[in-house]
Order: C-alpha cells, then structure tokens, then sequence
C-alpha cells in the first residue's frame, strides 16, 4: 500500500463512518473499483482509531459527564440521568457483541458479496427513508429512552454486520422510529458508536498483534490521522444540517449505489 491509497481510503472511512450509508460496504468496494489489494488487516485497524478519536472528540463533553456519572453510580448504587445513558449505551452494545462473536466467520465468508451489498444497501436505505418521512414530528429527546427501547435499537444495530447495511443508518432508523428527533437520533448513534468501534478494534488488534506481520508504521498513523480529521468535519457537517435537511439525501445517494452495484456486477 502506499501513500495515495492509503490517504484514498482513510477519506472514505472517514465520510461514511458516522454517515447513514455504510462505512464497510465503501471500503469493500472501492478497492475492488480501483483494482487495488485488499487494504489489510492493519490499516483497517488504523482507520478505525482513527474514527474512534474523532467521536470521542467530538462527544468529548457528554462523554466527561456520562462516564464520571455511571463510575459515581456504583458507590451508592444509584445512577444518576447521565449516569444512565451510560447504562443503556452497554445495554446497546450487546446484541451487536453476540451476534459478532456468533456469526463473524460466517459473515466474513458469506455476506461480503457485491450482491448482499448492493441489496441491503437498497433496502435498509428505503427504510430510512421511510423512517424521516414520518419523523417530522417526532419530539422526544435522549433523556426519553428507556431500556426497551434500547435493546430495540441495540438489536437493530446488530444487523450493521451485514455489509451495506451501515451502523449509523440502521440505529437512526430505529431510533427515527420510536419517536426520536434527527438530532437525538444522531447524537445517541453516535454515543453507540464509541463501544461499537472500540471492541471490534480491539479484537482486530489482538488479531494483528497475533499476526506478527511487518507493519508500514507511517501509512498506518497518516491513515489513522486522516480518517480522524476527516471524521470529525463529517459529524459536524452533519449535525448542522440534519435536523432541517433531513435523511432523504442519503436516501436517494444509497438508492443510487445500490443501482451501480446491480449495473456494474450484471
């Protein structure tokens, strides 16, 4: 890998990270498009630092409250409103941990054709968009989510591990869903989205430390630096705008590339 495509790819990762139009289906098929090897097991695991530092800095304050308030909690055994959220973004995070554990080789080896891809990006795209055309509106904030509808969102989330499904969109669905506003929808997907690349980080980490293969240590860190910059701008970008533009363009972007899969592979 050299520079240029290393700069290529950390660019994808970090527009469509936190976008509601799958990360892995982009870094699945842009290599494939530009005839490029495959990227590696270490520079996925760059990018995805990467992206992590961009939404920890980028949720820095409700993180410096959400955490203190739910290590506070155990002292007393009472939690306070941030301390909270901090419990129903764990209980979010596990069904997408078991299902992962489950079935990881199986989807490793069975769903990242260009044809899965194309058909979930499809349709989990019209259910977003069906999803913001009823969430006009929608009222309720962070502070209305109870552990129910967490799991809810939690289970939805698990279905991001098919490739072309996207985190962000499926949550944001599930959250546009149960009556959440754009930008709570947003922000609490983001919050998920902490655990959500941490752990399978971690996991691909212990895999490449186990790998013992040489490592290209300066297009890992530009890696790693440009998908995080490029991240931080997206959430920004997006969070100004999406609660009066809404989820259709992203909509219509994944209808379109889902039609280009079909084109391109028929």
């Amino acid at each position: 890998m050299d520079y240029f495509q290393a700069i290529v790819l950390a660019i994808v990762q970090g527009i469509v990270e936190f976008l509601p139009i799958s990360s892995s289906a982009h870094l699945i098929l842009v290599p494939e498009l530009l005839g490029w090897d495959d990227q590696g097991l270490a520079f996925d695991v760059a990018v995805h630092v990467g992206t992590l530092v961009a939404v920890v800095a980028f949720l820095r304050k409700e993180i410096s409250l959400i955490v203190p308030a739910w290590l506070t909690g155990w002292t007393n055994q009472k939690w306070d409103a941030n301390g909270q959220i901090g419990w129903l973004i764990i209980i979010a995070t596990i069904p997408v941990g078991l299902v992962g554990l489950a079935f990881k080789d199986y989807i490793e080896l069975n769903l990242r054709s260009g044809l899965v891809i194309a058909g979930s990006t499809l349709v989990f795209g019209l259910l977003l968009g069906w999803a913001d055309v009823n969430a006009k509106r929608n009222r309720k904030t962070i502070d209305s989510l109870d552990w129910k509808q967490t799991v809810i969102v939690g289970c939805a989330q698990a279905l991001a591990l098919i490739p072309g499904t996207s985190r962000s969109g499926i949550t944001m669905t599930a959250l546009l869903a149960l009556g959440y506003t754009r930008t709570a929808a947003a922000r609490f997907s983001f919050l998920m989205a902490v655990p959500a690349i941490a752990l399978p980080g971690l996991l691909k980490g212990k895999e490449l430390i186990e790998a013992s293969t040489q490592t290209q240590w300066p297009i890992l860190l530009t890696g790693a630096s440009v998908s995080a910059l490029v991240a931080f701008l997206c959430m920004n970008l997006f969070m100004r705008f999406v609660d009066r533009v809404g989820m259709m363009p992203f909509v219509i972007y994944r209808i379109l590339l889902s039609i280009a899969i079909f084109v391109l592979l028929t």
